[in-house]
Order: C-alpha cells, then structure tokens, then sequence
C-alpha cells in the first residue's frame, strides 16, 4: 500500500520534525565523560540541525513526488530577496 493511499499529510510531517528538533534541544545529557561526552554532543546537534532543517521546510505533494522547499539563506538575505 502506498504512502498516498494511506492519506499521508506532508504539513503533519513537518510538524513532526519540529516536534523531533525541540525533543533533541530538549533532552538531557547521560552521564558520559570524555570523548563519548563531545561525540554525544556533536551527534545531538547534527540530529537538531537536520530535523530543525525539515521542521522549517515548505512540503507540497506535486504528482505524487514530496517537495521540500527549505531556505538556507540567512534570514536578513531572505529578507532582502523577498522585499
């Protein structure tokens, strides 16, 4: 069965993704020295960027093909390119 026949909602999937950025922003640090502390820490911030990135996108289903529209430009550029 495919995704489009179970009535996938894109909108909801991004929602979901901030939801996963603010849990990693949010979660504790286990009791980890070392070198397992900064790589656990390293990992968690690549894991925030990656769901905050999704979490920010635009998604639209085109034909069947989900389309992530994400802006990547800093935002007083963003800013000046719509104006």
């Amino acid at each position: 069965m495919g995704i489009m026949s179970q009535g996938f909602d894109p909108d909801a999937m991004v929602q979901r993704f901030r939801q996963r950025a603010q849990a990693v922003r949010a979660r504790g640090l286990p009791p980890v020295e070392g070198p397992e502390r900064r790589r656990f820490l390293e990992q968690a911030q690549t894991d925030y960027m990656d769901f905050a990135i999704i979490g920010d996108a635009v998604a639209t289903l085109e034909d069947g093909i989900l389309v992530l529209r994400v802006d990547l430009r800093r935002k007083e550029a963003a800013g000046e390119q719509g104006a």
